[in-house]
């Protein structure tokens, strides 16, 4: 039978701020816990509810903000389980902060199967109550990745006109790295990004769908000729990748342009969810949108400008359908009268064009022709 190990317990430097109000909120959610069974009063937690329907949406915020709405979770003969489960998440976080770790969703829901009864069947299940307790942590100002509960999705490729200053976790040396020195390469964006410092002389990022497209880019050094910085984002951008490129944005006041595929997936899904977020995110996309970024293209009205009509592809039902639930039910389009003008010119033609479609002109068009073109007339790019 296999031993539980004991944890080798890191010295670690002076807890930071954020980590200090991880701590508070974790004791103060277990006070009153503690405090309702003392009284003998079943205790409860209340959350943010998660969904497009608890979102609202200004232009002059930028994002999609949390409504008022909560579901509360009462401690009961059905709910004793996930009650317990949720204040064992939390315990677990806890000890990660004092300890200066980490857990992965995935390990997480492995970690559970030390916990008895309480453990988790399948991970979606400890995925739901980890987006519970990070919801309610936000209300706080913080995040996951402040509770120490890391994604293991990619975080994203970075190429350009800037040096990343990290730290060397177990020194605290500073380690400066140049992303115009990355050889055939590029910096790979971690998924914890809070620590890190920025020196740049750029004059604005371009965030990029395909990896293809950042690739080509990067490979001709396009962030010298334009004085950038390349991101990939190899789809939706991930958590990492949206808060590198907000903290990037605001700190070095530098504007975020977003170059995706003409279609209702890049632009509803891949450039929505990086500007103001998703409705099932509500709780963080003050922390992981760019409310500043723009979208520069690819437009239904380059597919015109740039004769792409013979390089498009028909649009599917499942485009059609994602493209008319977001002029009927999205707040973010339905607030911009440009995007309801751009979709529906999209859905009335029916069809969809790829960034390499620019590849039509030749391989270089986009660098020597698309983007000096579309970067002269800035007014033109779609809010």
């Amino acid at each position: 039978m296999a031993k539980k190990k004991a944890s080798k317990k890191k010295a670690r430097k002076q807890l930071s701020v954020d980590d200090k109000k991880t701590l508070t909120l974790i004791a103060s959610t277990a006070e009153r816990v503690r405090n309702s069974i003392d009284k003998r009063i079943l205790p409860e937690l209340k959350f943010p509810i998660r969904s497009l329907s608890n979102v609202k949406y200004e232009k002059k915020i930028g994002y999609f903000e949390l409504g008022k709405g909560r579901k509360a979770r009462a401690l009961s003969v059905n709910t004793v389980r996930n009650f317990a489960q949720t204040l064992r998440l939390m315990a677990q976080s806890k000890e990660m902060v004092e300890n200066d770790d980490f857990a992965t969703k995935r390990e997480a829901y492995y970690v559970s199967k030390n916990w008895g009864e309480c453990k988790f069947k399948e991970q979606p299940e400890s995925d739901s109550v980890m987006d519970d307790i990070e919801a309610l942590a936000s209300l706080e100002g913080l995040s996951r990745e402040h509770l120490r509960y890391y994604p293991e999705e990619h975080g994203g490729a970075v190429a350009g006109q800037l040096v990343i200053i990290d730290r060397d976790k177990e020194t605290g040396e500073e380690l400066r790295i140049d992303c115009t020195r990355m050889g055939s390469g590029a910096y790979t964006i971690p998924n914890s990004v809070e620590h890190l410092k920025f020196e740049t002389k750029a004059k604005f990022i371009l965030a990029i769908e395909t990896g293809g497209m950042f690739a080509r880019l990067n490979e001709h050094k396009y962030w010298r000729t334009g004085n950038c910085i390349l991101i990939s984002m190899g789809g939706v951008p991930s958590r990492a990748q949206r808060r590198f490129i907000r903290r990037l944005s605001d700190d070095k006041k530098l504007p975020v342009y977003c170059f995706v595929d003409c279609d209702p997936y890049g632009i509803a899904n891949i450039y929505r969810t990086l500007k103001v977020g998703s409705g099932n995110a509500a709780h963080i996309n003050r922390f992981f949108c760019v409310p500043k970024a723009q979208y520069l293209g690819v437009t239904p009205q380059d597919i015109k400008d740039f004769q792409l009509e013979d390089a498009t592809h028909p649009l599917q039902a499942v485009d059609v359908k994602r493209a008319n639930d977001a002029l009927k039910n999205d707040p973010f389009f339905k607030a911009h009268a440009p995007w309801q003008k751009a979709l529906r010119t999209l859905l009335k033609g029916g069809v969809r064009a790829e960034q390499q479609a620019l590849a039509k002109w030749g391989l270089n068009y986009v660098m020597e022709e698309y983007l000096p073109a579309k970067l002269k007339n800035k007014k033109s790019f779609l809010p």
